[in-house]
Parts: structure tokens; C-alpha cells; sequence
């Protein structure tokens, strides 16, 4: 995707190294600002041009050391399924009160969850949030107070939306080691409910290029906007798409409800039941506002896959 270059670097704190986090980074170097890489423990492959850095971003106390001297925070701290509505409230409290403080200005890689169930429609930043899940009540519940605090004049914050991530350095997704491992080595391949009903899957590096475009671009702030995301299509056309490129069938194993398999154990499964309409209703994501107003456009499905086929190959290479 393309982006407006900034008119001067400034320095960019991300908090969390998950693939959004690490992919950010990288992206915000490529633009040529400083960078800070901020978990629990500040270690991890150098990248070059970013400073590793290690704190506890749930506490104030650690919020403010991870942040000092930043004037953009990207805020893509995430933790296990199981952890979320007890954890994520209270990095948000921390993180809030840190910018609060600096005058950092803030971003928020934020996910569908608060939308809930559509029915099937066509979700845009308009849409109602009307989710029932604990999960997605709990994002609603954090988005309305980061837009609460934008309001108030309490800190300058925007949020990113993405949908499932796909693409180079993903693996735990729907679309990630459940699938391409399978795929290039001739074993079974984890389909998610139906497979056959659209379902919009955004790539790794079009929701760090977004991310970093709202980072740079200030009058993004105040409202949420969705990542570049290429059009939906369904998951078993994704799946011809990998055939295609590793010239071979692949042997799909559907989940037609929430159980155990492969790389989602009965913990995370469990947790996932509640979300698992994400999979038995279309999930269609739109995101012509971010397009149209940054001028940016999301990677084509195919070179998604072509760029993450390639990675696998070399992660299960070097195993």
C-alpha cells in the first residue's frame, strides 16, 4: 500500500512485538523515524534502526518509561485469549495515563470483535456495535472510552481496525499456522466453519503501513478507520490461491464447530467458541474511507499469498 511520506521524522514508541508490532516497526524505519520496540522483556532478533526496550505496559509506572520522549504511541500490545478481559482493560488505563501525561499522541490497532454479529453485512466504520460476546463487549467497551478521552481533550488517539491477519511472520491466526505449514508439507490444513462464505483477511504489512500512515497523519485522530484490507473473498478460493502456488492439493480438515485440532488447543478453543459466528456468517470488511482519505490501497490477495508461502518455507527451513 502506498502512504504520504512525512514532513519531518519524529520518534514512534510501539508498544508490543507480536507480527503487528515487529512489522510496524519495521515499517516506521523504512519512513525514517526512531523507533522503540517495547515488551515485557526487551529482547528478541535486532532489527535494525529499532531500539529494543523492555516494561510492563499493564502498570503507569511502566507505561511512562516505555514511552518517554515518544510523540506517537502505537498501541498493539495483545495477550492470550484467555487473558483479555482481564489484561487489556488494564493496559489501557496505563497506557491512557502515559499519554496523558506526555502529550503523546496515540494509536490503537483495534479488531472487528466490537461489531459482533451482522448477519452478514458489509461492516464499515458506521456500523453499529452491537457485540454479545465478553470478548467483543470488552473492545467496545475500550474503544468508546479511548474516543471518550479523544473528546474530552484528554489525549489525541485513533483507532485501526484489521481484520483476521494474514501474510509473512503470522502464525497464530486463522490463516497462519493452522493453514501453511499443512499446505507445504502435504499435511492436513485447518478450515474454520464454513469455508465457503466470504471472509476478509488483511495482510500483516497493510495493517503496519496503516497504522503508520495514522501515526504520521494527525487528522486521522478522534475516530476509528479501518486498515486497507483487499476485497473479501471466501476462504476456500484463499485456499486454491496456496494450491496454486505450492503445486499441490491441500488436505483440509473443517471445523464445523469449536473443538481442539492442531495448533488450537482445548484453552484457546474454549475461549474461541464465543467468537467462532465469525466463521458461520460472512465477515466482510470495507475499508474504502482509509483508502480514499491516505490514498493508500491494500496488497493483492494473491502476492498475500505468494509473500507468505515464501516465509513459511524459510520458518519451517530453519526449524
Amino acid at each position: 500500500m502506498s502512504a504520504a511520506t512525512p514532513q519531518s521524522p519524529s520518534p514512534h514508541t510501539v508498544l508490543g512485538s507480536g507480527p503487528a508490532g515487529t512489522e510496524l516497526a519495521r515499517e516506521l524505519v523504512r519512513r525514517g523515524h526512531p523507533v522503540r520496540l517495547v515488551d515485557r522483556k526487551g529482547d528478541g532478533p535486532a532489527i535494525e534502526g529499532v531500539e529494543r526496550f523492555a516494561a510492563d505496559v499493564s502498570t503507569v509506572e511502566g507505561a511512562r518509561a516505555a514511552i518517554g520522549g515518544a510523540a506517537v504511541v502505537h498501541h498493539c500490545v495483545n495477550v492470550a485469549y484467555h487473558l483479555q478481559t482481564e489484561v487489556m482493560p488494564r493496559v489501557q488505563e496505563a497506557v491512557l495515563a502515559a499519554v496523558a501525561a506526555t502529550g503523546a499522541r496515540l494509536v490503537v490497532l483495534d479488531t472487528l470483535y466490537p461489531y459482533g454479529e451482522t448477519g452478514g453485512a458489509v461492516m464499515t466504520e458506521d456500523s453499529p456495535w452491537q457485540a454479545t460476546s465478553r470478548k467483543g463487549r470488552m473492545r467496545a467497551e475500550l474503544d468508546e472510552r479511548y474516543l471518550s478521552a479523544h473528546r474530552a481533550g484528554r489525549a489525541r488517539v485513533a483507532l485501526g481496525r484489521s481484520a483476521d491477519f494474514v501474510g509473512p511472520g503470522v502464525l497464530n491466526s486463522s490463516l497462519g499456522a493452522a493453514v501453511f505449514p499443512g499446505a507445504l508439507t502435504g499435511g492436513d490444513v485447518v478450515g474454520i466453519g464454513d469455508i465457503d462464505l466470504p471472509h476478509s483477511y488483511t495482510d500483516i504489512r497493510d495493517v503496519a503501513a496503516g497504522l503508520a500512515t495514522l501515526g504520521e497523519r494527525p487528522e486521522g485522530d478522534g475516530r476509528v478507520w479501518h486498515l486497507p484490507t483487499a476485497p473479501a473473498v471466501s476462504t476456500r478460493e484463499i485456499h486454491t490461491m496456496i494450491e496454486k502456488r505450492v503445486g499441490r492439493p491441500l488436505n483440509v480438515v473443517t471445523l464445523s464447530e469449536p473443538r481442539p485440532f492442531g495448533p488450537f488447543d482445548e484453552r484457546f478453543m474454549a475461549e474461541f467458541a464465543e467468537m467462532f459466528y465469525q466463521h458461520t456468517e460472512p465477515q466482510i470488511m470495507d475499508s474504502t474511507a482509509f483508502e480514499r482519505t491516505f490514498g493508500a490501497a491494500p496488497t493483492p490477495l494473491t502476492d498475500t499469498v505468494d509473500a507468505t508461502v515464501t516465509w513459511y518455507e524459510e520458518w519451517l527451513g530453519s526449524r
